[in-house]
């Protein structure tokens, strides 16, 4: 029976070969690592929970609402506490809350008379046809003005990709963005008339259910691996792929195997040190091209007496303009239950990435002191934490810088010259959460009607 390798055992790879499995195609995962679940990673300690990766997932797909019911998770998924409405960003070392209506819009001090007046224009400025690619900072200084760029994008992008904004391409990194501009002539006109648009069940980001898992994201990617079982290979290198006549062998540590196909769902960076052998000469080394700054996590647990600020909201964003060493931070225990123990209460925020990444690798009790810093200014944070914890990802998030449409091309390339090989993850098919594991359900199926 025809089979396939999977290679990469973060979300992807595990719901690729999930969906494989029940279609009955024989299929093993390889895991350089020693563990599952990639950049995923729920730990547990004296009643806290931090999350050292991502800490939700938005429904923006019925994919991904139908794994979490072919899993039997859905008594474990868990909402935000409708109280923690806020999304907050910083103006003036304050944390002000997002405006979410017109009328907070019109009297939000986190923009002056003149942003807003610029935005009420923003549908009369014609939109651009010359199909030159746009930075995502040249699109919004096109469309609306610098104080937007400054104290909105600027953050937003920070927040998403930890990524700067005069790098990352529009097209790439926000397609929306300019899918409204080109269909619709406006960025309001867009979100007016595409917040009445369904598509095959999709919700726009700004729409969609956020959830988590009673103990975390890793419920979900643990859930995974146990359907798995014996088909997962961990601390497994794979060393060599060859493209042979009916498919591929799989060099490893362990030996060889043959499959019908390879599905490689790694990281962009160690495919280019990847060594494949195929019927046609390919060059893997260009996706060493593509920029990953490094982040750092830094989950802090405080007694709630020690904190100031309300903490009624999702989190809060930081522009650059501020001054600040860090990218962000999320009220964790106030989204969900069971982040902290009674009295007390859980940040976690985000250093380094494009703008600080000199930051993202000091030793963990000094990102401890630079996090306290911004904190004790911004929430009020008296005295110190009593819990904490720190990840440090030296190649964190693709960015999906102007350009990037090459590697995206390559790809498909490669796809069609090396018959068997297919490519899929973040740094193809968008790179949040909610994105990979519908890149996992997708290439499934396209592997599964192929072979």
């Amino acid at each position: 029976m025809k089979s396939v390798a999977i290679i990469g055992a973060g979300i992807t790879g595990l719901t690729a070969a999930f969906y494989l499995k029940r279609k009955g195609v024989p299929v093993t995962v390889y895991e350089a690592g020693g563990r599952t679940g990639g950049v995923i990673q729920s730990s547990r300690q004296n009643g806290f929970l931090a999350e050292s990766g991502p800490n939700t997932i938005l429904e923006t797909s019925p994919k991904i609402s139908e794994l979490i019911r072919d899993l039997n998770l859905e008594s474990r998924r868990i909402y935000p506490n409708p109280d923690a409405k806020n999304r907050y960003v910083v103006r003036d070392k304050k944390p002000v809350a997002m405006p979410s209506s017109q009328a907070e819009f019109l009297t939000t001090k986190l923009f002056s008379a003149r942003a807003k007046f610029v935005l009420a224009r923003e549908p009369f400025v014609p939109p651009r046809r010359d199909g030159v690619e746009e930075s995502v900072a040249e699109f919004v200084l096109r469309r609306l003005n610098q104080e937007f760029l400054d104290r909105a994008v600027d953050p937003l992008v920070a927040g998403i990709y930890a990524g700067d904004p005069q790098k990352l391409s529009v097209l790439h990194a926000f397609p929306k963005l300019l899918e409204a501009e080109q269909k619709h002539g406006s960025l309001l006109k867009g979100q007016f008339f595409g917040a009445r648009k369904k598509k095959s069940g999709e919700v726009s980001r700004r729409d969609a259910k956020m959830f988590s898992f009673d103990d975390g994201l890793q419920v979900l990617t643990d859930a995974l691996a146990a359907q798995l079982g014996d088909s997962l290979k961990l601390n497994t290198q794979i060393t060599k792929l060859l493209q042979i006549k009916d498919g591929w062998r799989v060099s490893t540590s362990s030996g060889e195997v043959e499959y019908s196909a390879v599905i490689y769902c790694g990281t962009a960076y160690k495919l280019s040190e990847l060594k494949i052998e195929s019927q046609s000469q390919i060059n893997f080394s260009t996706f060493s091209e593509i920029r990953h700054p490094p982040v750092a996590s830094v989950v802090l647990g405080f007694s709630r007496e020690t904190v100031a600020h309300p903490l009624d909201g999702f989190g809060m964003l930081i522009p650059k303009i501020e001054n600040f060493k860090m990218l962000g931070t999320i009220f964790s225990s106030a989204l969900f239950p069971n982040r902290a123990p009674d009295g007390h209460l859980i940040l976690t925020s985000y250093i380094g990435g494009a703008r600080h990444p000199e930051l993202a690798g000091l030793a963990p009790e000094e990102l401890v002191e630079l996090v306290l810093a911004d904190l004790r200014v911004l929430l009020g944070v008296k005295g110190r934490p009593v819990f904490t914890h720190c990840a440090f990802y030296p190649k964190a998030i693709p960015q999906y810088d102007v350009g990037y449409g090459k590697f995206k091309d390559l790809m498909d390339e490669i796809e069609s010259k090396a018959r068997g090989l297919f490519f899929a993850g973040h740094f193809r098919d968008g790179i949040s959460l909610g994105d990979s594991i519908v890149s996992g359900v997708n290439i499934a199926e396209r592997v599964g009607k192929i072979i």
